[in-house]
């Protein structure tokens, strides 16, 4: 798909790997909306890519639904990257014997799963609503996570809702097949983003000699690079990929 004069929408577009999958999408002449948190630095990011930020909480029908209608408006909605997302520890039982907030589990399920549906959702009916061009109308590209093959103890709820995402994958594909919309999911391995800059740059460098190869963090321009393959190329659908140096997580 050429995006090039469409509209693309970028959850979480504001940093990490949503920023760079924006840079990307809009140096390929894509119209681009970020759509992230009042408080990110989504206004700035906008005008620096000559696209449009809109405030929005994915977990929320109606500022997602101002985000597509301002994305609309720029132009046909060819493109959907879904980065918004959250972490958080939780045990099942603390170490005291306790179970684990019910609150907590619920709050990153509804960011993580929750919110990946209703972004996919009012997505694409926008897309639904355009012409096809070359035979399909456009593509969501959603992001899981290797914890949603390999959780580790703690990530309970993170893997939980990451492993949501990677199921949702195949029958969002499916269902959207007669839309002429395709759906993948990139699963990333540890990636330097902003989720992880609260860690100890021990705790990171640690993390980077985990990777087989090559010994690092991921970039999130390589994450950006994926997501623009997908969108270019028609015959991906349906399916999560791994983007991950190899790596397999270990228990803890």
């Amino acid at each position: 798909m050429d995006v090039k004069g469409a509209a693309a929408i970028v959850t979480g577009g504001a940093s990490g790997l949503g920023l760079a999958s924006a840079k990307r999408l809009a140096a390929a002449g894509a119209k681009v909306l970020i759509a992230d948190l009042p408080a990110s630095n989504g206004e700035a990011v906008a005008k620096e890519l000559g696209g449009r930020f809109c405030p929005a909480d994915v977990t929320e029908e109606a500022s997602m639904q101002a985000a597509v209608a301002a994305a609309e408006a720029m132009g046909p909605v060819r493109v959907l990257v879904h980065c918004a997302g959250r972490g958080g520890a939780l045990r099942i039982l603390d170490k005291d014997g306790a179970p684990g907030a019910l609150a907590h589990f619920e709050a990153i399920i509804k960011v993580n799963l929750t919110g990946t549906f209703n972004a996919v959702r009012l997505a694409a009916a926008a897309m639904a609503r355009t012409e096809p061009v070359e035979g399909e109308r456009g593509v969501c590209i959603l992001t899981a996570s290797v914890a949603g093959y390999e959780g580790q103890i703690g990530q309970i709820p993170y893997a939980s809702s990451k492993a949501g995402v990677i199921g949702f994958t195949l029958c969002a594909a499916r269902d959207l097949a007669s839309r002429l919309i395709r759906v993948c999911t990139i699963a990333p391995g540890i990636f330097d983003t902003p989720m992880l800059q609260r860690l100890a740059d021990p705790i990171k460098q640690s993390l980077a000699q985990s990777v087989p190869n090559p010994h690092r963090l991921g970039n999130p321009d390589e994450y950006a690079k994926l997501a623009m393959h997908i969108v270019e190329n028609g015959y991906l659908n349906g399916e999560t990929i791994r983007l991950d140096g190899a790596i397999r997580m270990a228990p803890r």
